[in-house]
């Protein structure tokens, strides 16, 4: 079947994090939860500045301009908070509150960045997009994560000590960890000691 958002760039997902000093690389599943974890969740703010949100847009949205006004950060931050509290209730099995559900649809209403064919010999519109349109497309990925049909699959780690929250993009539907090389793997090391523990108890 055709894929009409196949004309659209596919943007980079996940971020290197920093946690109890160490750090790590977190794919997040969708670029929606990676703004939500550039400050939310316990994380250190990523966006203080209009300079920062600059750089992190440039680095997922190569059609971006580069400028990035002090009004454009308060909107990515409204849009961020939403989207991150609007995670933690899907995570939870909940639906998103009202307030947060209103401030990403007024988001996604913005015009987006337009799917364009390479090849032409014209130019048609702007050929550089504003912050206001990046946040858009966005907002309208995290339309499409809170809707019924995908909210399932936004999720909290399974690890007991750790509460981050991720989009499970597998086709399986079967994606445990925030990262295997993180908690996947400190749970694999767990049930080995837990099982070698036993063992030696038996014998």
């Amino acid at each position: 079947m055709l894929n009409p958002t196949a004309a659209r760039p596919a943007r980079p997902i996940g971020q290197w994090l920093t946690t109890d000093g160490t750090r790590w690389w977190f794919d997040s599943g969708a670029l929606a939860l990676d703004l939500a974890y550039t400050g939310r969740f316990d994380q250190p703010e990523r966006l203080a500045s209009a300079a920062d949100l600059a750089a992190w847009l440039e680095e997922r949205f190569e059609e971006v301009d580069g400028t990035v006004s002090d009004g454009d950060l308060r909107d990515a931050l409204a849009l961020r908070d939403a989207i991150a509290a609007a995670a933690v209730s899907a995570s939870l099995g909940e639906e998103p509150s009202p307030g947060d559900v209103d401030i990403i649809n007024l988001y996604a209403a913005i015009p987006d960045i337009p799917p364009s064919l390479a090849g032409g010999s014209r130019q048609a519109g702007r050929t550089r997009a504003r912050t206001a349109q990046a946040l858009s497309a966005i907002a309208r990925e995290a339309v499409a994560l809170f809707s019924a049909d995908e909210r399932e699959r936004i999720r909290e780690c399974d690890a007991a000590d750790c509460s981050f929250v991720f989009y499970d993009e597998s086709r399986s539907n079967n994606r445990r960890w925030c990262s295997m090389a993180r908690c996947g793997n400190r749970a694999k090391v767990r049930a080995h000691r837990a099982k070698k523990e036993k063992e030696e108890a038996v014998a």
